[in-house]
């Protein structure tokens, strides 16, 4: 019978230490978690991996600081397009568009000057392809935004071997839109 409080008692004891164990296996990782957390947004972290910004060499502060510093975007005029939407029914239905071509810089104007009977080309396509119906409301609109985009920086794009940066144009702003 001597046997059967012993056991007991080893029972008990190993269910008080197993306790402070699960307690100890809990709290170690997340004081650690907590910790690192603490000097990843402190930003310590990153810099002691080595994740940080990379030094400016001697000589370089102010030409990095000159190129880091945001350009105002600069605009380039469309010429007017009209040209007829694919409408169903006899009567035709023709768009006017006037619009600018937001560029990320000045210089890129006479590329853009150069590539114009491409860019024509390319916005009277998708606009001929276009029914009137698609360009209704700001949802159509804004379809109709993103695919000039899209198709103006296709035709800006520089030809192969070309070691020249392409133009790129980052949103196209109506100046009008008449469908009729």
């Amino acid at each position: 019978m001597s046997a059967a409080p012993e056991a007991a008692e080893a029972t008990e004891g190993a269910k008080g230490g197993g306790g402070k164990k699960k307690l100890l296996l809990i709290a170690v990782p997340v004081v650690l978690l907590g910790a690192g957390a603490g000097l990843w947004f402190t930003g310590i972290l990153p810099g002691l991996l080595g994740m940080g910004p990379p030094p400016a060499a001697a000589g370089e502060g102010a030409t990095a600081a000159a190129d880091a510093a945001p350009r105002p975007p600069a605009f380039f005029d469309m010429p007017e397009i009209v040209t007829n939407l694919n409408a169903s029914g006899r009567r035709p239905v023709f768009v006017k568009l006037r619009s600018k071509l937001e560029i990320t810089r000045a210089e890129d104007a006479a590329a853009i000057t150069a590539a114009m009977p491409r860019l024509l080309d390319l916005f009277q396509t998708h606009l001929r392809e276009t029914r009137p119906e698609e360009l209704r409301g700001s949802a159509g609109t804004h379809r109709l935004r993103t695919e000039l985009v899209a198709r103006a920086n296709i035709a800006l794009s520089p030809p192969p071997g070309s070691t020249q940066p392409a133009p790129r144009v980052t949103d196209v702003l109506f100046v009008e839109i008449l469908v009729q």
